[in-house]
This record gives structure tokens, sequence and C-alpha cells, in this order.
């Protein structure tokens, strides 16, 4: 019994019969101990309850255990898009494993980015996962020469000095395969609603797109491609501009799930039937897709998977001090349903 005294290091030291220095290599996770002292220590710790103070081990090991997912989006776009769901179960399960806090934050505009970097370069977290990056995203070069530990989600669009590690999905094999599906299956004038041109996932998905019809000796004509930012809204809003300039269109790949739903409600508006007048196929396999009417067809990614892989590289190599860069592809597959 203590006294109702909160038990300290010292006391712990006492209990299992060794010095203070050994207890905090216990607590800290050192090699350095014997099996059986680790276990006396422990066993110390359990009978006097002693809960080991945070703040005190962060300045000795310069740890904090907590890693921050960054998304550079508005909130509700965090909230609307199953992706991002999908990112963040992937990265909690790897963190968990790790005994590894997660703290999830969202940054879009230039005040929002500048308070953040200064948290993210404060000593407040061990690394950083940054997701849905746009090309002038300013947090990866600040955190790099902060020497903060840092894996992104999808291949970057600039260049700097410094490393970069990052975990991404084949984007132009996938938006291949949708492309290619369309043809197969008969489809003659084949639109895209493409993603922004400011993000990797966009850009690949349009070259993907265009390569598919270039291999099949069709042309690509501008009039074919409207462009949208992944959204539902900007899915309608681009459908509509393809039936402006191409009203005979009878095949659509859209860069996400939510603007193929989009642009199927626009097409049912207009009296297009799917897929009968026009073949329909999305990216991403969310559940909207499989519980839309009909099933949309679409490109499944493995998001869940790019999640726990950003995790595990940051935690297993980069916050340890990997100097060579890491890149990770994954690879996506075509999953047919009723729209294609």
């Amino acid at each position: 019994m203590n006294g109702g005294r909160r038990p300290t290091l010292e006391m712990v030291a006492a209990r299992a019969g060794v010095g203070r220095g050994t207890v905090s290599r216990v607590i800290n996770g050192s090699d350095q101990v014997s099996p059986a002292t680790r276990e006396a220590v422990r066993a110390a710790i359990a009978e006097l309850g002693y809960v080991p103070n945070h703040a005190a081990r962060t300045l000795v090991t310069r740890r904090t255990d907590t890693v921050a997912l960054v998304v550079s989006e508005p909130d509700e776009r965090l909230f609307a898009q199953p992706f991002f769901a999908d990112v963040v179960r992937g990265v909690s399960a790897v963190l968990n494993e790790r005994e590894l806090q997660l703290m999830l934050t969202t940054a879009r505009s230039a005040d929002e980015h500048d308070r953040l970097g200064d948290y993210l370069t404060g000593h407040h977290v061990d690394g950083v996962l940054l997701v849905s990056l746009h090309r002038h995203d300013p947090l990866p070069d600040r955190l790099a020469e902060a020497g903060v530990p840092l894996v992104i989600g999808g291949r970057p669009q600039w260049q700097t000095r410094h490393p970069i590690h990052y975990v991404d999905i084949d984007n132009v094999g996938g938006a291949r395969m949708a492309t290619e599906r369309l043809i197969r299956t008969g489809r003659e004038r084949i639109a895209t609603v493409a993603g922004p041109q400011d993000m990797g996932a966009g850009e690949d998905r349009l070259v993907g797109y265009r390569s598919a019809l270039a291999d099949a000796g069709r042309p690509a004509p501008g009039e074919l491609t409207a462009f949208g930012d992944f959204s539902f809204e900007s899915g309608e809003a681009a459908m509509r501009r393809l039936l402006e300039t191409t009203p005979g269109l009878d095949g659509v790949f859209a860069a996400s799930d939510p603007m193929a739903l989009g642009a199927m409600r626009v097409l049912r508006a207009s009296g297009r039937r799917v897929p009968e007048d026009v073949a329909v196929i999305g990216y991403d396999d969310s559940s909207f897709a499989l519980h839309n009417d009909p099933p949309l067809t679409t490109v499944h990614q493995p998001t869940t998977r790019m999640g726990g892989e950003m995790a595990r590289l940051l935690a297993d190599s980069v916050i340890p001090g990997a100097s060579a860069s890491h890149r990770l592809i994954l690879d996506p597959h075509l999953v047919v349903r009723e729209t294609a």
C-alpha cells in the first residue's frame, strides 16, 4: 500500500529490486534489459498501478507516439467521400498494431496550411501521412525541410531535392481497363468526366483513358472531355457540358464513383437509359457503386490497403530514418456490374 500517494518510478524500482534507469528502459521499450528483469518491472508496475508520465517520457525519448493524417481537402469532402474513410481505416489498423495514436486533420486554405505546418513542425507528432495533395500544396516541402518523417498517398506531381516516400495505385492502368471495357462492348463515342489535373490521380486517369483510345485507333477530341473535382455535383455539371458538345455519346468513363453517379442522374433526366443508350463506368468501387440502381461498373482500388501500406512505410522505415526514397504502386481491377 502507498497510503494514497501516486506510484512513482522510484517506487516501481524498489518493488522490482532494480535501479530507476532500468525501469525507464523497460517503459521505453529498450532491448537492453533481460527478459527476467523486464517481467519483474512489469509485475511491479501492475501491482502498484503505476502510469508513466507521458510528457516526461516524450522529453526523454523525443517521441510522441502520434502520427498525423492530413487530408488536403475541406471537412465536408472528408466526410462525403468513401475514399477517405477507407484510407483512415487502413491507417488506423496498422497504427494500432504499433501502439501509435492517429491524429486526423484537414487543410485546404493557405492560412490552414500555415497553421498546420507550424504545428506539425513543432515536435507534436512523430510523422505525417498526406493524402489528396494538390500540385501547389506547400506542406510536403515544408515538412521535409524541417526533417519531419513523411509519406504521401498518391504520386507527387512536383520535383524536390528531398527523398520522397509514397504509396499509389496504378491510376493509368485502372483508367485503361475502364476505357477498354467500353471499347470492347461496342461503344463508339466514349467521353470522360476527368478528375482535377492538379492531382496525380486525376492526371493519370485522363492519361489512361486517352492511351486506351489511341491504342484502339480512336481520336479523343477535346469535346469528349469535361473536368470535375471527384464530387457528385461536379459529375452532374460535367455531364451537362458533355451532352451539349457531344449529344450522341454512348459511353462515359468517370474518374470517380461520385462523378459517375452524378453523370447518371443527368443522363436519366435527359431521357438516356443506362446502359442501353449510354454505358457508364466509375472509379473507386465504393459502397455507393454497389447499391446504385443499376449497380455501377467501376474500377476497384485497394484504398484500405493503401492506407495500411502508408502507415506501415512511415512507422517501419521512414520514422526510423530511411534515407532512400520508397515507392509502392498497388494494382486496381475492374468490377463489372450492370452499367457497362
